[in-house]
């Protein structure tokens, strides 16, 4: 019985990965660099998030960046990946998020690239309805 209450509060310690915000910085013609700062309770080596993409309105990949390790003392923590280049006239992106347990969170975040200023899109999870 004790175990079975043990790996329950593991679970619901440990749920699915938020993404809270996204950064794209244009970097000339259609290719961007794009951080992601993502929140998840991260329990070692066997639960963690593990990887987060940027797809568009259909769901194809525009960019993945996997996460190598646990961030179990660094949370929330900001990962970028450069030189990512989207198609012609795409103008929202969404940003996906996996852990290894739950695997794709059903919430992801909309980017919409029209925003941008001064070569910069910024976007808050808490500035919008996740999609």
């Amino acid at each position: 019985m004790a175990l079975f209450i043990l790996c329950s509060m593991n679970t619901v310690i440990a749920g699915e990965v938020s993404i809270l915000a996204a950064d794209f910085r244009h970097a000339g013609g259609n290719t961007w660099n794009i951080t992601v700062t993502l929140q998840h309770d991260d329990t070692g080596w066997d639960h963690y998030a593990n990887r987060w993409r940027v797809v568009d309105a259909k769901g194809n990949l525009l960019g993945d960046r996997v996460l190598h390790h646990p961030h179990v003392d660094e949370q929330p923590f900001t990962r970028g990946l450069s030189q990512v280049t989207l198609p012609d006239g795409i103008t929202t992106v969404y940003i996906e998020a996996q852990d290894k347990i739950h695997g794709w969170s059903p919430i992801r975040l909309e980017v919409d690239l029209k925003k941008i200023k001064a070569g910069r899109v910024h976007v808050k999870a808490a500035d919008l309805n996740h999609k």
